[in-house]
């Protein structure tokens, strides 16, 4: 039985129906926001339209390269699409130096063009025409299928000279400088509208793709006639178009202020990026974990968590000198741990204390304060899935999910269910299912679809 003390702690973590709904009306007013031109510049989920109008069939056929690039490693891979919903993947992930995340763009650019060149001779294509689709999971404003406009770096990355700048066009200048392989950027895309189009590849009623990983953001299929951002000249070949929502920025206007915490206050002061990406910062594996972290140390402080050791004051410095010091893989450990042994879970604060043995009950806390946490994050991330679910016109749809965060943590699928149950309108039958390799088998499905409107 978990003490008053502890429960009190985490009461501001813990979502009343009333915050649920009064986040669902706002995140669905924000939407319709970014849609419309008239609204778009003030808007914070920015809902640019990715450009993709055709949903695979299945029957895609041919050799696609695919590049994905969204953290401190990229990957490269080497698609084959057979048709019948058949793929074989091949891949090779390659580093980002921690020098070339805030270095001048071009050297980004051109390392890139050096590790796909290695790649393609790897491969023993280096004469063979290979269409590309670049899965870039950074905030983008696409003007085209394969023109896209870095918004805003995020995620520890700060290249000068690329904010602003066409990021398809410097990979293809960096490809072209070095003239060496023969490779054509066909299609720039968000990682999420990799996971939506991986998804479909597999069942024709996925609309909806969503990434809960270091991340957080959305993919979803819109009306076209709702899309004010297309671009004159772009020929409208469906009813639909896919679009990026961008909702990791949601928030940015106060429309969250009534369930932040002061956690989340700190979170957000001591990041890289204040002020931005507030919803990211309630929901993503890069801020879950210093999240826990910083109740932890109040636990601590205020004597809720190792009452009866001599050491706490230790506990609670040993917690400060690091931002990242409490992993958010550890949540998902803690939450799929035993009971009463709490095997992991005494692993995890052997590692961070030094504390041999912990006590059935602080092991019972901490457990207890990551799952408010993840139920949080869960719940946001169903509450904006659900506004999204709600906007499409299909009665049946199926949500393509993938990221760390949402594959390992033992209860996130059924912490969103939960709160989509709630809000999903009763007319409508949804399910969720995991993506395979969004961003990579995705990228490529982009570039089989853009290759055959081309």
């Amino acid at each position: 039985m978990l003490d008053v003390e502890v429960r009190e702690l985490m009461q501001a973590f813990v979502l009343s129906d009333y915050q649920v709904q009064e986040v669902y009306s706002r995140f669905c007013a924000e939407i319709a926001k970014g849609l419309k031109k008239s609204t778009h510049v003030q808007a914070n989920t920015k809902c640019f339209p990715t450009y993709v109008q055709d949903l695979p069939t299945g029957d895609e056929m041919g050799k696609y390269l695919a590049l994905d690039l969204g953290g401190t490693n990229f990957r490269v891979l080497l698609v084959s699409l057979k048709g019948h919903h058949d793929a074989t993947v091949e891949s090779q992930i390659y580093a980002v130096p921690k020098d070339l995340m805030v270095g001048p763009g071009v050297e980004l650019f051109d390392h890139i063009a050096e590790c796909l060149a290695r790649f393609v001779e790897k491969h023993d294509m280096r004469n063979s025409h290979l269409p590309l689709g670049f899965t870039f999971s950074f905030p983008c404003e696409q003007i085209g299928l394969k023109e896209a406009i870095l918004v805003r770096w995020t995620k520890g990355f700060g290249c000068p000279g690329v904010e602003g700048e066409d990021v398809g066009r410097l990979l293809h200048e960096a490809i072209q400088r070095r003239g060496d392989v023969e490779i054509a950027v066909v299609a720039i895309l968000n990682d999420t509208t990799g996971t939506l189009m991986s998804c479909a590849h597999r069942n024709a009623d996925c609309r909806v793709g969503v990434i809960v990983g270091t991340g957080c953001n959305a993919c979803y299929v819109e009306d076209v006639a709702n899309v004010d951002l297309l671009h004159p000249d772009f020929k409208r070949t469906q009813r639909q178009v896919l679009v990026n929502a961008e909702w990791g920025a949601f928030g940015e206007s106060g429309q969250l202020d009534f369930v932040r915490t002061e956690y989340d206050r700190e979170v957000d002061d001591t990041s890289i990026n204040k002020s931005e990406q507030l919803f990211e910062k309630m929901t993503s594996g890069m801020y879950l974990g210093r999240l826990v972290r910083l109740v932890l140390i109040r636990a601590i402080q205020r004597k809720v968590l190792f009452k009866l050791s001599n050491r706490r004051e230790h506990f609670a410095t040993a917690m400060q000198k690091n931002v990242d010091v409490f992993e958010t893989r550890y949540i998902s450990e803690i939450e799929s741990d035993s009971f009463p042994e709490f095997p992991k879970t005494r692993s995890i604060i052997t590692e961070l204390f030094g504390l041999e043995k912990a006590s059935v009950e602080d092991c019972q806390k901490i457990r207890y304060i990551c799952e408010c946490v993840s139920k949080r994050a869960a719940s946001l991330v169903g509450i904006g899935v659900s506004g999204l679910i709600n906007r499409i016109s299909n009665r049946r749809i199926v949500v393509g999910m993938d990221g760390s965060v949402y594959r390992y943590h033992p209860k996130f699928d059924a912490y969103m269910r939960n709160t989509m149950h709630k809000l999903v309108k009763s007319d409508k039958e949804f399910d969720i299912m995991l993506s395979e390799d969004g961003s990579g088998r995705g990228a490529a499905l982009v570039a089989a679809v853009a290759s055959k409107t081309i």
